[in-house]
């Protein structure tokens, strides 16, 4: 007997993709994830379709423009996927009472303040993604009681090109880069927040948690991180000053801690664990 039906939007991307695996290995799941080639979740009239079609329990929303630089260049499409679009699945999660996930990010926070961030911070966005992602978050808290909205940070893994990925091609090709030394935050791994996002399904909370692994470092060390975990010359990542654009996103999982339902991992910890299991896999 199926105990869920689970509809994961944004399937093909990092957390979309690793959502897709990991609750399909429940065999009391029915897991549905499409991309915008079968649900464009920015029309109205395909998201209410596609809600009669699939009739999911859960909606899990993973669709997102997350190029900081392309939702500059694109304010009004970066609006339409990241608000509009969790607008649309708010309202029809809403009208046939099932509940919705919204994933989001810690750049929904200026990064300025040098303070952990928990989930009552206000929040006061400056990109163009940042603040596309906090209003879709008030349009699901405005029109489903439903709703949980989950934080992460640096997410990385497989599906789309990430900062992980791009490190990586560098090395292959024995070439030096910058990456800024005043650029903070916590990577974490899409498995771990799919863990985490699967163990909320079936629970009755509500409202905003953080998700992000603990412990924090730059975007330089992370590369260097990954340079040395991979065997290449940790040199290659050369160090700059974002200056302007420096900021310091800690994530405070104060939720998850408060309730006990589930404790993150170090990030190093996650890193060392995702190398392993890339390294089993080939």
């Amino acid at each position: 007997m199926t105990k869920n039906t689970i509809w994961v939007t944004g399937a093909e991307g990092r957390l979309g993709s690793a959502l897709v695996q990991l609750l399909s290995q429940d065999i009391d799941n029915k897991v549905i994830g499409t991309d915008k080639a079968e649900v464009d979740i920015t029309d109205m009239d395909a998201v209410d379709a596609a809600m009669d079609v699939y009739h999911p329990t859960v909606v899990i929303n993973c669709a997102s423009m997350s190029d900081p630089d392309e939702c500059e260049k694109n304010m009004v499409e970066a609006f339409k996927i990241n608000t509009l679009g969790a607008r649309n699945l708010a309202m029809a999660t809403q009208r046939i009472n099932a509940k919705i996930i919204q994933m989001s990010t810690d750049d929904v926070f200026e990064g300025k303040s040098g303070i952990r961030l928990t989930e009552f911070e206000f929040p006061t966005p400056k990109t163009v993604y940042g603040k596309s992602k906090l209003a879709g978050e008030g349009f699901v808290r405005e029109l489903n009681p439903k709703h949980l909205i989950i934080r992460s940070s640096w997410v990385y893994g497989t599906g789309r090109d990430d900062f992980m990925t791009k490190v990586l091609d560098h090395a292959k090709k024995g070439e030096s880069f910058e990456v800024p030394m005043d650029v903070i935050s916590t990577p974490t791994s899409a498995l771990t927040l799919a863990k985490f996002v699967e163990q909320m399904i079936d629970r009755t909370e509500y409202g905003i948690y953080h998700a992000s692994c603990e412990g924090s470092c730059s975007r330089r060390s992370f590369a260097q991180y990954i340079l040395k975990s991979f065997g290449y010359d940790e040199r290659l990542a050369e160090g700059v000053f974002a200056g302007e654009k420096s900021m310091s996103t800690l994530l405070e999982n104060l939720m998850m801690k408060m309730t006990g339902i589930y404790e993150m991992p170090h990030w190093t910890d996650d890193f060392d664990a995702y190398v392993q299991r890339h390294k089993e896999a080939k």
